[in-house]
């Protein structure tokens, strides 16, 4: 029998993919934003479909630079008033992002945020200075993994155990293969620079899914190379894991202990 638990943190995937991305995650005492990928319009109003209240933001933590993960977020910054926080690399790869006001964070920071303990970790992803993250809040975590060909060792020790994993689960190697793409950007996306296949990232779960995991969220799904039912399918099988649903975007252990779900482009979710 799966006992119930009281949360301190909830994932909120406002967007999650190659045309846009935004991600909050909530605690008791506010919440965070990374990444601002999407206009501010469509970030509301993707919060108000959640009943996300984006007043409760207190921070903005940037990944890396590339548009689909900071073009928003000049507007939001002007509309909401709250602190950047992101790599030096980051942060002077763009000229807009460079005359904003911010925090300057390390491969391997922590600080505070609104009660929520936030950590980063290198990624390699091909950027300038990329990072990932961990959220813990009262014996509660969340780990954010995205937009990297590799899991190094830093990677695995933050994101080991966390209850909510987001992990980006981006191609199916074979459809990338074969797909449209040209075959300089099938070796980017495939190589270590580039993006997490299924594959993958199934292989990592058995390092990083713990007695502590409830929830594996596969993130930024490629549209092109990739289908939703396809990458929960191939994590599945990593953890004995069967469909919970007819269309196969959803799966559970057999114990009920973990639950796998993926996250959309254009489809707000929240993980509690």
């Amino acid at each position: 029998m799966v006992v119930a638990r009281s949360h301190s943190l909830r994932l909120h995937v406002l967007a999650s993919g190659s045309k846009g991305n935004a991600v909050v995650v909530e605690g008791p005492e506010g919440a965070i934003l990374v990444d601002c990928g999407v206009s501010c319009r469509s970030l509301t109003q993707r919060a108000d479909a959640l009943g996300l209240d984006m007043g409760r933001v207190r921070a903005l933590v940037l990944t890396h630079e590339h548009s689909d993960h900071v073009a928003g977020v000049t507007v939001f910054r002007n509309r909401f008033d709250v602190p950047v926080y992101a790599t030096e690399g980051t942060m002077s790869a763009r000229s807009y992002l460079e005359r904003l006001d911010y925090e300057a964070v390390g491969h391997l920071d922590e600080w505070r945020v609104a009660g929520i303990r936030v950590r980063s970790f290198p990624t390699s992803h091909d950027v300038a200075d990329p990072i990932g993250l961990r959220f813990d809040c009262d014996g509660d975590s969340v780990g954010l993994c995205t937009d990297t060909g590799l899991l190094g060792d830093a990677a695995r020790e933050a994101l080991r155990d966390a209850r909510v994993l987001a992990l980006e689960s981006n191609h199916d190697e074979r459809m990338l293969a074969n797909g449209p793409y040209p075959a300089f950007l099938k070796r980017r996306v495939g190589g270590p620079g580039g993006h997490l296949s299924n594959a993958r990232a199934a292989d990592a779960l058995a390092d990083l899914v713990g007695g502590r995991t409830e929830e594996v969220v596969a993130m930024h799904v490629s549209q092109k190379n990739n289908r939703p039912s396809t990458a929960v399918r191939t994590l599945a099988e990593a953890l004995g894991a069967e469909a919970a649903n007819a269309t196969f975007t959803e799966a559970a252990t057999p114990d009920g202990r973990v639950t796998i779900r993926v996250a959309g482009q254009d489809r707000p979710m929240t993980v509690g």
